[in-house]
Parts: C-alpha cells; structure tokens; sequence
C-alpha cells in the first residue's frame, strides 16, 4: 500500500497551515484510523507534524494493528503515531488527557447493512457512547464526530441540495435503514454530552468522496467504474442511471474534516460533500473520459414514467459560510489522481 500522494499532503497542510498551531504539542486520539477516512486522516497528521514542527502524536485504536502495518509499512517508523488494539464499543482507555478526539470508526458496509445490521447498529452507537466516554475522562478540548448524510433519509425530488436544516429522517421499520438510523442515535449522545458535560463535539454529516483507498470492488458507483476503465472493459450500469450524486476528493475532504475539528461550532453539524451533481450516466461518463475514451457504457434499464428520482446531494452553505469551506479538485481530476495511485498510466493514444 504506497503512501498518499505528496502533493496531496503538501496541499492539504498549505490549507489547513495556520490552524495547526492550536495542536502543537497535542495528543490526538482516532478511531477507525485503518479504513479509508482514516488513512488519511493519519497520513495528513503526520504530514502536518512533521511540516509544522508540532511534537504532536496519534493514537490510533483499530482491532488489528500489525495487518494494517504490514500493509501500510511506511508507517511503521513513525514515533510520533502508535496504535492501541482493541474494539471500539470495549477498547481499554489509554492513559493521560487527549486534546483532541476523532471518532471516525464504522464503515457504511451494504454488506453488513444486509447481512448484519445489529452489528452495525451496535458498532456504531456503543462504539460512539464509549469513544464519548473516553473524551469525557481524557478532558479532550475538541470531538469530531464523522456522520453521515444518511441521517437525512430518502431526498425529496423537490429538493436538489440537501442543507442540515432538513428534518427529514430514515424510516426506522426498514432494516436498511439501520445505517442512517445509528448514526442519528450517535448524534443525539454527541448532544446529551454537550448538555449535560460540556463535551465540544463537532459533527461532519459526510456523503460520498473518490481518492486513495476508497475501494473499487465494493458497492460504491465510482469504484466499480473505475476499477472497470482501469482494466479498460466496457462498463455496464445495472440500473437506469439517473440516480443522481455529487463526489468530493479525499484531499479536500481532509481539509474539510480538520477545519470542523479545529474551527467547528460545538453540537452542531456540517455537510461535508461536493455541490456538483451527476447521474450515474454522467459519472460513468466522466469516468471513461478520465481515464480510457475507448470504452464503451451501457445502461440495462430504462426509466420508468413517473419514478421517483433519486438524488444524495448535499448543500454545504453552512460550511462555506461559517468556516470558508469549498471544493477545490473536480471530479475529473479526482478520479485521474485516484487512478495513478493505483498505479493506472493512461496510453498517450487515448
């Protein structure tokens, strides 16, 4: 597993600069720092660390350490990042205060979400109960919570950005919903902690990202595309591909996610996504335009009259206001340096 692109690192911390001053010295507790946030979330730190001279350190609890070394072995000679092996809803509590608290653990797993929901459901809202618990004792000045924009439910067709204000929610009797419905639970402990303990935690409502590590064989669109034109085969859309969705970097997202810990108003959340909204016709497109023109697209079905369209996109008004937030690599290029990292070279002759 190579490390995250360089110029990304470098962007991410030119970015972000003047609010890691307010970490010098620190000590970072993450959770779920092994999956695709947290890789990130990991390697930018360090990035930062090292720029910025902090004398900081991470730890990050996952439940198999030495598979994520053995993978990720660029890491392994970091000593200001340590791991702690454990369970998120169970894990011992290391010792001394932590200033700062990234609750990132849990995957929006279709798999688990099917196979398992209560699992999921447990994970997500013991493991936030607990991980709250540790902030409270470790005297944490500032939590970040990774939501999800799942919270919001089914979008409305009237609606084509959905803003943090929106009440809407998952419908609790379908066991699909398990996902959106955990993580709305594990807000509302974010919230009781801030009333009754002062707790500042501060909540990204994520939606759907593209970079280094996002899995290609998994249910996510974007991967599935790619890892098809990076093989250079035709690619097939099982459905009528008028979904519609909208993809931010991982750079940007991280630049996002530190900004709301850092600069964040406490219980309250931001939508942390991109505004540029596509079909999954037009992403395929756009997919095969970055990286092999040759290819062919097909869509299996067709619209039915009538259907309700389905959309997941956010409006991050709220994050650009409030904390200058924007996105600043667009989706062709996020998908071209996703590629590369992958070790993908696109033929001069395309």
């Amino acid at each position: 597993m190579p490390a995250l692109p360089d110029d990304d690192l470098k962007d991410i911390c030119g970015v972000t600069g003047p609010l890691w001053e307010q970490c010098r010295r620190a000590r970072i507790f993450l959770t779920g720092g092994t999956g695709f946030f947290g890789t990130w979330l990991v390697e930018s730190f360090l990035a930062a660390n090292n720029r910025f001279g902090l004398n900081s350190s991470l730890t990050v609890l996952t439940r198999n350490p030495a598979a994520f070394l053995a993978q990720a072995r660029h890491l392994s000679r970091e000593t200001s990042l340590e791991f702690l092996e454990g369970d998120v809803r169970s894990f011992r509590f290391p010792r001394g205060p932590f200033d700062f608290v990234i609750h990132a653990a849990a995957s929006a797993s279709a798999k688990q979400s099917e196979e398992d929901p209560m699992e999921m459901f447990s994970t997500i809202v013991a493991g936030t109960e607990r991980v709250l618990e540790f902030s409270r004792q470790s005297a944490a000045r500032s939590v970040l919570f990774t939501s999800s924009g799942a919270v919001y439910g089914i979008q409305p067709p009237s609606i084509s950005h959905i803003c943090e204000e929106y009440q809407g929610a998952p419908d609790p009797l379908r066991a699909a919903s398990v996902y959106g419905e955990a993580k709305r639970s594990a807000e509302q402990l974010c919230s009781i902690n801030f009333k009754q303990h002062g707790l500042k935690t501060k909540i990204a409502r994520c939606f759907a990202f593209v970079g280094p590590h996002l899995p290609l064989n998994a249910h996510f669109a974007i991967g599935n595309f790619m890892s098809d034109a990076m093989n250079h085969q035709d690619i097939q859309i099982l459905g009528d591909g008028t979904p519609k969705r909208s993809y931010l970097y991982a750079s940007d997202l991280m630049v996002w996610l530190w900004t709301i810990l850092f600069m964040g108003t406490p219980c309250f959340a931001y939508n942390v996504g991109s505004e540029d909204a596509l079909s999954i016709l037009e992403l395929a497109e756009v997919a095969v335009s970055a990286l092999d023109p040759k290819l062919k697209i097909s869509v299996r079905q067709q619209p039915e009259p009538g259907a309700q369209l389905q959309q997941y996109v956010p409006s991050t008004g709220r994050a650009k206001a409030q904390l200058g937030l924007k996105q600043r690599v667009d989706l062709r290029n996020a998908i071209s340096k996703t590629a590369m990292w992958h070790g993908f070279q696109r033929c001069s002759d395309y």
